[in-house]
């Protein structure tokens, strides 16, 4: 990415105009937590037997929380409410419209498919679901999506081994599926206990995209890198606490999935000021910026994009460059990320050229 810039400079100009056309590719976004408050309100009317209100101005109080503890409870209500394939479809094709209202050209969203199948939704309907809802968002909207199976870390080695077997039977295993991942929370989920899992999905061809570091210290993003062969942390948040750590991210270019909106959220950071994405940068480190679960926190990815100019002290460029970063992490094909990559170019030298 470009160097800072002078923050005159960025104030000078309409930023959230110019990051509301950039075409842009989103690397940590979960399929669940972007369920809209119109959509959660919806699952929730169908299923009247949730406590989760059906009332979307309800939802912004149901969505506020004291702890990341707290933020797991919270999102796994809202799981609980995808209990049948056409749930299914629904919150994944209205997940990818919202994406495409932001310009998100491409985008990997994380699935949990063992919330869905350890509740009794069969595993090939599960698929389908998805599936048709990917290539009909893809026609409609033309935002491409892939896939990340992610291991709810909390549910323990029973839901690892349902999530790697999903993840690598050529019967089942979805087209658009291209990374595997663990999620939830981290304390007392050592990641060396995935090691297996991992090894079977990478072995199958699957990238390595764990969660590290968003709630612990920099010794959880060395296991993820050690024992599950990570080629992206998902946050790596205290990663800045060990400058070891930082130098071998920046020398391998492994990419940080950044969501600086959802660190404060779920106090990981204590505030925007304090946020270390200015050291990852400064270490030289492969920044994305995301935006996990957007509704629960109140932001999308157009915001997270310009919360990262004001702590970066970006302009339209360093923005693109972000942007570009982006595309360069992905796990989209080189034409693929040849082609967004050029848009990223055309987009911004037709807007400063105006």
């Amino acid at each position: 990415m470009s160097g800072f810039c002078g923050a005159s400079g960025a104030g000078a100009r309409d930023l959230h105009g110019f990051v509301a056309g950039l075409p842009k590719a989103e690397l940590h976004v979960h399929q669940v937590g972007s369920a809209s408050p119109r959509i959660v309100a919806e699952l929730a009317a169908r299923h009247a037997d949730s406590r989760v209100p059906s009332d979307p101005e309800a939802l912004a109080d149901y969505f506020t929380f004291t702890d990341f503890a707290h933020f797991i409870d919270v999102y796994l209500s809202v799981v609980d409410l995808i209990r049948t394939p056409e749930d299914v479809r629904l919150l994944t094709y209205e997940v990818a419209r919202e994406l495409a209202r932001q310009r998100v050209r491409y985008a990997e969203v994380t699935i949990t498919p063992w919330s869905s199948t350890r509740r009794g939704i069969d595993e090939r309907a599960f698929m389908d679901a998805i599936e048709d809802a990917r290539t009909a968002a893809e026609a409609d909207f033309g935002t491409v999506l892939r896939w990340c199976f992610d291991i709810p870390g909390e549910a323990g080695l029973e839901a690892a081994e349902e999530t790697a077997r999903l993840a690598t039977d050529d019967r089942l295993r979805p087209a658009g599926l291209v990374s595997f991942g663990l999620g939830g929370p981290e304390i007392g989920v050592p990641r060396p206990q995935f090691k297996p899992y991992f090894d079977r999905a990478i072995a199958a061809g699957l990238r390595s995209v764990p969660h590290a570091g968003e709630t612990t210290g920099p010794e959880t993003v060395w296991d993820a890198l050690t024992h599950l062969r990570a080629e992206r942390i998902g946050h790596g948040t205290h990663s800045f606490r060990d400058p070891k750590l930082l130098a071998h991210l920046a020398a391998e270019r492994i990419p940080l999935e950044v969501c600086p909106t959802s660190n404060i959220a779920t106090r990981a950071v204590a505030s925007l000021d304090e946020h270390p994405v200015k050291e990852f940068v400064r270490a030289g480190v492969l920044v994305t910026i995301n935006s996990d679960d957007p509704p629960m926190f109140g932001t999308d990815l157009n915001n997270e994009y310009a919360v990262a100019a004001r702590l970066l002290e970006l302009d339209e460029q360093g923005l693109a460059a972000l942007a570009k970063d982006a595309v360069e992490a992905s796990f989209l094909d080189p034409a693929g990320k040849a082609r967004l990559a050029a848009e990223i170019d055309t987009y911004t030298s037709g807007w400063l050229a105006n």
